[in-house]
């Protein structure tokens, strides 16, 4: 597969991967290098990956705790401080091997440490290859709330070898679907109609479909690189969905939702939003919430979680000027910015969603 560019890196995909990864290191003179791992890439990747480099020194580990829960300040507080007892500096090299957590908190230490040093992304789940290693955003939830806190930086390269993703739960590999499906939805609808009818699909035809997820999200992030316009379309049913996986998270009575399983509720949510609002076409509204009750099952929110849910809706990061903003479809393919939704509507939404 030919490598993508996208700013000022490359992503590169199976073979070339550790090719361009070793022409990368032969060529820099790194005065430390770093991996960061998290207690499941650490058992299940840090080998195999460390098998395919020819790394000119000695290598460094740094292992944090699996899951969302630890992607906290204290987390890049305890790196930070393995960087510094074991003799990083700015010269030095981080490696995030890892799902979006590791990659959005490693790039965000990265970007912090000595005000910066450079690091390669690796992702290691369905997730992080089509959504979290692309397009420069990295950081860390503030307690429950998703990604409040971070910047804007870019990685040497991202290395998308699928291998990875034969150590991966189907759990996981549902929450990367979610991104993928949004792909389709907010840019093209033969993509959507691809990713609907996954049940012959073979690891190539998975490779393939993710070269073009990560094509479609290269392709709005290079136009909006910012997030003033275009960009913010990626963002499709994270408004309801960051608001229900950060209640779940906060709530002990709740089960707990991967990033990809709160995102797909959110999708109906915003479908029928979009539906109500802005007309988009009823039968592709019911195809769309099938596809995702057929993938993702049905998940029990009752209607004392509605308004907690609502009120988390405050801290959503496209939010201007006190004003709640929604991404929602015209059709698929076909998105509008900035709008504003009635309580009511959401509290509506809800319902189609439980019927």
């Amino acid at each position: 597969m030919e490598s993508i560019t996208i700013q000022d890196y490359a992503i590169h995909f199976k073979s070339e991967c550790y090719k361009a990864l070793n022409s990368y290191l032969d060529t820099s003179n790194f005065s430390k290098m770093f991996v960061l791992v998290d207690t499941n890439t650490h058992q299940h990747c840090l080998s195999y990956f460390l098998s395919q480099i020819n790394a000119p020194q000695n290598i460094e580990i740094i292992e944090i705790e699996a899951g969302e829960a630890n992607k906290t300040i204290d987390t890049c507080t305890g790196v930070w401080n393995a960087l510094s007892e074991l003799s990083g500096d700015r010269k030095s090299l981080i490696i995030n091997l890892g799902g979006g957590v590791v990659t959005d908190l490693g790039g965000f230490v990265a970007s912090c440490f000595k005000r910066g040093i450079k690091f390669i992304n690796v992702p290691t789940s369905l997730l992080a290859m089509v959504d979290a290693s692309v397009g420069g955003k990295t950081g860390v939830d503030l307690g429950t709330l998703k990604n409040q806190i971070g910047v804007m930086s870019f990685s040497e390269m991202v290395l998308v070898d699928t291998k990875y993703l034969e150590t991966l739960p189907q759990n996981e590999m549902r929450s990367g679907l979610a991104e993928m499906l949004k792909h389709g939805l907010i840019q093209d609808e033969a993509y959507w109609h691809k990713m609907t009818d996954l049940s012959q699909f073979t690891l190539d035809d998975l490779d393939q479909l993710i070269y073009e997820s990560i094509l479609i999200k290269k392709n709005v992030v290079t136009q909006d690189p910012n997030e003033n316009g275009l960009r913010k379309t990626l963002n499709y049913g994270h408004t309801l969905g960051h608001a229900i996986e950060s209640y779940c998270l906060s709530n002990p009575k709740k089960e707990t939702l991967l990033h990809g399983e709160a995102i797909a509720i959110g999708m109906v949510l915003a479908t029928y939003i979009s539906y109500k609002q802005l007309n988009f076409p009823e039968a592709k509204l019911h195809q769309i919430k099938q596809t995702i009750r057929d993938m993702y099952g049905l998940v029990e929110l009752t209607n004392g979680d509605y308004q907690e849910i609502i009120e988390l809706l405050k801290f959503d990061k496209k939010n201007t000027h006190g004003n709640i903003n929604f991404v929602l479809l015209e059709d698929i393919g076909t998105c509008k910015i900035d709008c504003k939704v009635e309580n009511s509507l959401i509290l509506e939404a809800f319902a189609y969603y439980k019927a």
